[in-house]
């Protein structure tokens, strides 16, 4: 039987790429893979219960309710905004999101609160501000072109936000030469 199966943790192409490598290892037919989402033709309980090992010992689980699924489907949105650079906001994110899902921004918000304990506006801080740690990193953009690929109005917003969300400035932390940054499935 063809599924579509939501799945919570798979932020990134190398999730993509360990789960498309253990299905094939297991002999599960795969229809389509994304960002969050798998698409299997599974035949048999045996298969089922192979896939749902493979998603537990990689540190992924099947979303079962609705709401589950469209928080995911949130993050994955703003996760593939961050890999997009320049970020690129024609409108307000609050539209952005309601035009991507097809659904009115306030319930969208209300989900994502509900189910993260954070708002959409938090998250999505929080994701810049990975990126900016992995920005300064690479050492190929300054401050104020970090500033500017990630959307903030001004160099003083992003060194305030940043300061809040890590403690540091971003000197501090570009002459640190340490990796503070977090996993983007472990940001709530």
């Amino acid at each position: 039987m063809v599924k579509d199966f939501y799945i919570k943790n798979m932020v990134c192409d190398r999730c993509i790429k360990v789960l498309k490598s253990e299905i094939e290892l297991q002999g599960i037919e795969l229809k389509e893979i994304e960002l969050g989402r798998v698409k299997l033709d599974i035949k048999n309980d045996d298969e089922r219960y192979a896939f749902k090992e493979i998603l537990s010992n990689n540190g992924f689980a099947i979303i079962d309710s609705a709401e589950d699924t469209l928080t995911e489907q949130v993050k994955i949105i703003l996760i593939k905004m961050m890999e997009n650079l320049p970020i690129q906001l024609s409108d307000k994110l609050s539209k952005h999101l309601s035009e991507k899902l097809h659904q009115d921004y306030s319930k969208i918000s209300k989900v994502f609160s509900f189910t993260q304990g954070n708002t959409i506006e938090k998250y999505f801080i929080k994701l810049k501000i990975e990126k900016v740690k992995e920005l300064i990193q690479t050492q190929e953009k300054n401050f104020t072109e970090i500033s500017q690929l990630l959307d903030y109005s001004h160099i003083n917003h992003l060194s305030r936000q940043f300061k809040t969300e890590t403690g540091m400035s971003l000197t501090k932390y570009k002459d640190d030469h340490k990796n503070f940054r977090n996993s983007l499935d472990q940001i709530v």
